[in-house]
């Protein structure tokens, strides 16, 4: 069994910076590619970013492209999320997420092909 377990969350103002972090235990984390996922009230869960397994290929949503950046330790089995120029649309409950399969190449953005899930932690953002 995989468990995930997100920190870094908090209230900042717009502008502003935070960086989340992820904790995996379970299996050979370095096999698998990981995400991150947000999801805001009243709004469907959406992708944010991910990484290959490798860490050599990384994705982004459109409207976080150029503020956040996904990375990742596979020595210490965590992976991070930098929030910069924070937004109040940024708003969330931000999720980190495994994909089931070892050495994918494909589905990065695809919550179902995460089978692994934190707890979330909270973002806000006050304008």
């Amino acid at each position: 069994q995989v468990q995930l377990v997100e920190s870094g969350g908090g209230l900042v103002q717009a502008g502003g910076s935070l960086r989340l972090s992820c904790a995996a235990s379970g299996r050979t984390f370095s096999s698998y590619a990981m995400g991150w996922f947000r999801q805001a009230p009243g709004k469907e869960r959406e992708f944010v970013a991910a990484i290959h397994w490798s860490g050599d290929n990384t994705y982004y949503a459109d409207s976080v492209k150029g503020r956040f950046t996904i990375s990742r330790d596979n020595a210490k089995n965590m992976v991070f999320l930098q929030l910069n120029s924070l937004k109040p649309e940024d708003t969330a409950v931000y999720y980190c997420a495994a994909q089931t399969t070892a050495y994918a190449t494909w589905g990065f953005t695809t919550s179902a092909r995460y089978g692994y899930w934190g707890q979330g932690t909270q973002v806000t953002v006050s304008s």
